[in-house]
């Protein structure tokens, strides 16, 4: 593993591009060498005390005035979708697009690191990237998305006559959605720029340095580098709890439809509780154990459930529907990653997506560069944009496909379930008519909560990271975190849903923010690649 400690202590660590030298500042690279109990906490670092402070003034608002923060929080969220959304769209096309462009060409062989053999095998490495990326959100809204298109059909391809044509398009939606876009903004172009210029040269690893080429030692240091960390921070936070907040009411929820167990706050406490002990335990044992241990896990149970359902479920629709699906995807697919013909039903669907995934950009970026050391560019976008998208589809396709093919043929038993957007309610619905009901609902509960664990456990893992300068943060600022973004859940949902719901929204305000500072990555990524590949005589 890399020792940030020691890389972020040379002295003549310099950035070329082109004919522009910037040394180092000493201020610059000492920032991130503690050398007290204070600054091993991260609280020297004024990104601590901004995005802190800031999440801390969002709970209490919310305590104080919990229906004027939704009102202002509300507010916010149509000025960014109406403002940024067209910009979040080409951003994301252009990042996929540059990014395929880099991994086929010959800089598609340049290793990144700074090593030439990898430190993680293969299987620990992709289970790690899609635990953390696809998190939760995989499986309720795996359930729940393509029954909502079906029951209400995506403006661009209207309303049909034949069912299965109907389900076909709300898969290819749910497709678009989660697919290549959506896995590209949050590791591709990113992670070459961040793997560059912390392993090439020495630069802290921290989402600042995203800004590094355009801003030069302004964004490594003092309040505008601090700022520019906080902004992340703060939108992966808010990212990161609204997870934790929804766990804990679906879960309850659940358990409520199998096994009469209150579904009150006393069952969202225990549920979040778990999980904050859980995600906490496993981001103070390190990536190479709990980290890895969980997300192993947690995808064979996926392939376990995946198999389950193939065999005893629809399988002639679910292949039926994935490559038809894919394929109308492929076909519709700059139509819809460009479409604007009805702003509303974007700000709700593609552009609230889009915008939380931006969110989490920069910090996803710190994490894959974390574990990624001696991947290739081509194994690195190949993986993030195009693998893990299509495996994504089909998992949708897997699920939410036996939800259409259930539905098709009884009509009202999932979408019955699934009115008033009731997102465990359509993956019970799926669950219930397959055999083993009660078995294979609680299965998907476990995958649910390890999912979320685990992107848990990698974002409170990331922020320590960039808060205290240090690749292995100690014990008590992974536990603060951790803790707080669980503990912040809860003050939110004892709020109600409302409280939960607003944080969901404000994740998309800090997209502005985070997306300016991804930008610049479409023209760096490709200069750094071309210059790399120069240097291993590519």
């Amino acid at each position: 593993m890399s020792d940030l400690s020691h890389s972020t202590k040379r002295e003549h660590a310099v950035y070329v591009e082109g004919d522009n030298t910037s040394s180092l500042s000493n201020q610059a690279l000492n920032e991130n060498s503690p050398s007290s109990t204070f600054d091993k906490l991260g609280l020297s670092n004024p990104a601590f005390w901004y995005s802190g402070g800031f999440i801390a003034l969002f709970v209490l608002f919310a305590l104080y005035d919990g229906e004027m923060l939704s009102s202002i929080v509300n507010t916010g969220f149509s000025w960014a979708v109406k403002f940024f959304g067209p910009y979040w769209q080409l951003l994301l096309l252009l990042t996929f697009l540059i990014g395929i462009g880099l991994a086929v060409g010959r800089t598609g062989r340049v290793i990144l690191g700074s090593i030439k053999t990898p430190e993680m095998d293969g299987f620990r490495w992709m289970a790690i990237i899609f635990c953390t990326l696809l998190a939760g959100g995989g499986v309720f809204w795996a359930a729940a998305e393509p029954i909502a298109h079906f029951v209400s059909a995506p403006p661009l391809y209207g309303a049909q006559d034949n069912p299965q044509q109907a389900a076909v398009n709300a898969l290819s939606q749910s497709f678009m959605h989660w697919g290549f876009l959506a896995w590209a903004i949050v590791g591709s172009l990113t992670s070459i720029v961040v793997m560059h210029l912390h392993y090439d040269k020495g630069l802290p690893l921290k989402p600042r340095i995203l800004l590094y080429p355009v801003l030069g030692e302004r964004a490594l240091k003092g309040h505008t580098g601090a700022l520019i960390d906080a902004c992340c921070i703060v939108a992966v936070a808010a990212g990161t709890i609204g997870p934790i907040g929804f766990l804990g009411l679906q879960v309850s929820y659940a358990l409520n439809v199998l096994f009469e167990i209150p579904d009150g706050f006393t069952t969202q406490l225990i549920i979040i509780i778990f999980a904050i002990v859980l995600y906490t335990l496993s981001a103070l044992s390190g990536l190479n154990r709990g980290m890895q241990m969980l997300s192993r896990y947690n995808v064979i149970l996926a392939m376990v459930l995946m198999a389950y359902i193939l065999i005893f479920g629809p399988t002639n629709f679910i292949f039926n529907s994935y490559i038809q699906g894919v394929g109308s995807m492929l076909d519709n697919f700059i139509p819809m990653a460009t479409y604007r013909g009805d702003e509303g039903w974007l700000s709700w669907w593609t552009v609230f997506f889009w915008g939380w995934f931006l969110g989490y950009g920069p910090m996803m970026a710190i994490f894959i560069a974390r574990i990624s050391r001696g991947r290739t560019i081509r194994q690195l976008v190949v993986t993030i944009s195009v693998i893990a998208p299509l495996v994504t589809c089909f998992w949708f396709t897997i699920v939410g496909g036996s939800g259409l093919a259930f539905e098709i043929a009884n009509p009202g038993s999932v979408s019955s379930a699934f009115e008033g957007f009731n997102l465990p309610g359509a993956l019970l619905a799926m669950t219930q008519q397959l055999p083993l009901p009660t078995l294979v609902s609680i299965l998907f509960l476990i995958l649910t909560t390890i999912f979320i664990v685990t992107t848990g456990d990698s974002m409170t893992y990331t922020i320590s990271v960039v808060i205290s300068g240090e690749t292995e943060p100690n014990a008590i600022i992974r536990v603060f975190w951790g803790v707080m973004m669980g503990v912040t859940a809860l003050i939110l949902i004892s709020l109600g849903s409302g409280g939960i719901s607003a944080l969901q929204s404000f994740i998309v305000i800090t997209a502005v923010p985070v997306s300016f500072i991804l930008l610049p990555s479409l023209w760096n990524a490709p200069q750094i690649a071309s210059k790399m590949a120069k240097e291993q005589g590519l």
